[in-house]
């Protein structure tokens, strides 16, 4: 993590039987298999993720490939970490480039792959990657800083966020009132883009209590000195 001493923070619904699973999961991949190359794992499930969506326009089924692409995505960002730890090969200072780097490239693809796609309107995607890059750059100022490294805002972490995209494309699939829209401030919003930016406020929102949280905290640790003019020294 670039820092070995920081406290991994897991919250989310999942974290507990996930943890369990990469373990079981790691002990389990052939010798050839390595951190880096599941770090690319991961980014090739946001490219089909992408794919996905845009193919979608052509047939909605298309939309199981994304799906596919974020199950891909799992598997390699978060079997990475895992398979360094438990074989004990961790690289902490490249690790934590390599790994977080390309994470924020997944992400602009994750959006960029729902915009594009016929689920969400661009905004709304754009609303969202906005919201989800600022919890990771919060998580890698609070790793420098607190020498916590937060994975999980409350009950949400990075896998939760992929089963809501599951879920969300396998709705648009079937629910038959995808095609309905509401006008709202002069704008057509389907109920997908009213979910997106329903998601879009949790982050934001989780992101400001934290902040908040931190700020107090921080606050105390290194309080405010008070300011002696040259004059009065």
């Amino acid at each position: 993590m670039g820092h070995e001493k920081s406290e991994r923070i897991q919250t989310s619904i999942l974290s507990r039987v996930e943890k369990k699973a990469l373990v079981w999961l790691a002990g389990r991949q052939p010798r050839w298999v390595t951190s880096d190359f599941l770090t690319f794992v991961g980014v090739m499930g946001a490219v089909l993720f992408a794919v996905g969506g845009m193919l979608a326009h052509i047939d909605l089924h298309y939309l199981w490939l994304g799906s596919l692409g974020l199950v891909v995505n799992w598997y390699g960002d978060s079997l990475d970490g895992t398979l360094a730890r438990v074989r004990h090969t961790q690289r902490p200072i490249y690790g934590f480039f390599i790994d977080h780097t390309l994470d924020a490239l997944a992400t602009c693809l994750f959006c960029l792959g729902l915009g594009l796609s016929p689920v969400m309107r661009m905004d709304v995607a754009l609303l969202i990657m906005g919201g989800y890059l600022c919890l990771s750059i919060y998580t890698y100022i609070s790793t420098i800083i607190i020498d916590e490294f937060r994975l999980t805002y409350g009950k949400l972490g990075p896998t939760e966020v992929r089963l809501i995209l599951i879920a969300v494309n396998t709705l648009y699939i079937y629910a038959p009132w995808r095609e309905t829209h509401y006008a709202i401030g002069g704008q057509q919003w389907s109920a997908f883009d009213l979910i997106g930016v329903a998601v879009s406020v949790i982050l934001f929102t989780l992101y400001a209590a934290q902040f908040a949280s931190d700020r107090r905290k921080l606050a105390v640790k290194d309080p405010l000195k008070p300011y002696r003019p040259e004059s009065e020294k």
